[in-house]
C-alpha cells in the first residue's frame, strides 16, 4: 500500500498577516522558536504513548530542577484542564474550593470546576486580586455542617487576574491558614513565570517552600505551543491523580510533544528571558500611558499585564488598530498584555495610537 505524501509547504496557507501585532492577551502570540525546535527534535519513529515516553520520564527531573525532588509532574493538554484536574483531585464529591471573585476557575472557565469537576465555588471579594487569610475565612467555616459544601481547598492565582503578586510570605500566611483548617492549598500558575521574573526569585520560593501543595504550571502564555501541568508538591495529597487526569479528558497520546516543550522551556532559562520580557514591555507599556493625559492606570502592574480606564468611544476606535479587551466595559476598564514577543516598537506605537484618539 502506498504511502501519503508527505505535507509540503504549498499544501498549507497562510490565512493572518504575521506583521499584526496586539495586546489582547499573551496567548495571542505563536510560539517561541526555540519550543518549535524541541517540537522537531522529539517528532519522528515511534515513542510509548499516554505518558510512559523518554520525554515524559525526563520531565520529572526538570521539574524537580526547580520544584523540589518530591514534585510529581502530569501534562495536560491546556489550564482550565489543569485547573480541573488538579481541583478534582484535591477534593471530595461535597468538597468546595475557596478563591478570590476575581479567579480565573470563577470567571473565565464556562463553570468547568463547577459542571465537570462537580466542585462548589466558595467566592470572597479580592479588589487587588489577592487573597489573604482574613479573606479566606470569610468562608471557612462549617467543616462539619452536613447542609454545606465543605471547605477543602483553597486556590490563588500567581500572578493575579489583574497582574498584581503575592510575595512568599503571603503565600505562606495563607498555606498556614488553610493547612490548620485541614485545606490544602492550590495555586494557579498560569503566568508563574511572570511572578519569579517580577520577584527575582526561583519557582520554589514562592510554592514548595511556602506550603503550596498543587499547582497548576503554565506554558502556553510563555512561548508553548501548546500544554499546561498539573504539579504535586505534597507527596500523597492527591488521590489517583492519574484516573483524574484520563477521566477529565486531559491525557495525551502523544504526550511527548507536551513534554519536550516543557523541558526546552525549563532546562535552560527560556521560561525567565520569555517572561523577564514581557514584564519589561508591560512597565514600558505603563510608563507610556502614564503621560498621556485621560487614561488612569488601574491595579499596581507588577507583571506583563495593565490595567486601565479610559473613555469607552476612545477603546473603540483603538481597538480598530490594536487588539485588546474591555475588563469591565460599563466602567471603560480595560486590560493590554504584553508577551515574549512584544516589542518596543509595538509599545510604542500602541502609545502613540492611544495619543492620535484621545486626541479626536
Amino acid at each position: 500500500m502506498a504511502h501519503p505524501p508527505a505535507l509540503t509547504t504549498t499544501d498549507a496557507t497562510r490565512h493572518h498577516d504575521p506583521a499584526v501585532r496586539g495586546f489582547a492577551s499573551d496567548n495571542y502570540s505563536g510560539a517561541h522558536p526555540e519550543i518549535l525546535a524541541a517540537l522537531a527534535l522529539a517528532n519522528g519513529g515511534h515513542q510509548p504513548s499516554y505518558g510512559a515516553d523518554a520525554y515524559t520520564e525526563h520531565l520529572q527531573d526538570v521539574f524537580r530542577a526547580h520544584l523540589g525532588p518530591r514534585a510529581e509532574v502530569y501534562p495536560v493538554f491546556n489550564g482550565t484542564g489543569a485547573n480541573v484536574v488538579a481541583l478534582q483531585a484535591l477534593t471530595d464529591r461535597w468538597g468546595a474550593v475557596i478563591t478570590g471573585d476575581t479567579a480565573h476557575i470563577h470567571t473565565d472557565e464556562c463553570g468547568a470546576p463547577e459542571r465537570v469537576g462537580g466542585l462548589k465555588l466558595l467566592t470572597v471579594p479580592t479588589p487587588d486580586g489577592k487573597l489573604t487569610p482574613e479573606l479566606i475565612a470569610r468562608q471557612a467555616f462549617g467543616f462539619e455542617d452536613e447542609h454545606r459544601a465543605t471547605p477543602q481547598v483553597v486556590s490563588l492565582t500567581q500572578t493575579t487576574e489583574l497582574g498584581t503578586r503575592y510575595t512568599p510570605d503571603e503565600i505562606r500566611a495563607i498555606c498556614e491558614f488553610a493547612h490548620e483548617r485541614g485545606m490544602t492549598v492550590h495555586l494557579d500558575g498560569a503566568r508563574i513565570a511572570n511572578a519569579a521574573a517580577a520577584l527575582d526569585l526561583p519557582l520554589r520560593a514562592f510554592t514548595t517552600d511556602v506550603g503550596v501543595d498543587v499547582l497548576s504550571f503554565g506554558g502556553t502564555k510563555n512561548g508553548m505551543l501548546f500544554g499546561e501541568a498539573v504539579v504535586l508538591l505534597t507527596p500523597g495529597v492527591a488521590r489517583r491523580m492519574r484516573h483524574v487526569r484520563k477521566l477529565s479528558m486531559q491525557l495525551s497520546a502523544k504526550m511527548r510533544f507536551v513534554s519536550v516543550q516543557f523541558e526546552a522551556l525549563l532546562a535552560g532559562d527560556l521560561w525567565l528571558r520569555g517572561a523577564r520580557h514581557a514584564n519589561a514591555m508591560a512597565r514600558r507599556l505603563a510608563d507610556g500611558v502614564r503621560a498621556v493625559d485621560g487614561v488612569r492606570i488601574l491595579h499596581p502592574v507588577e507583571s506583563n499585564g495593565v490595567f486601565a480606564r479610559l473613555p469607552h468611544d476612545v477603546s473603540e476606535r483603538l481597538q480598530k488598530r490594536y487588539r485588546f479587551y474591555f475588563w469591565d466595559e460599563a466602567a471603560g476598564d480595560v486590560r493590554w498584555m504584553c508577551s515574549f514577543d512584544t516589542t518596543e516598537e509595538d509599545v510604542d506605537g500602541f502609545v502613540a495610537a492611544l495619543r492620535e484618539e484621545l486626541a479626536r
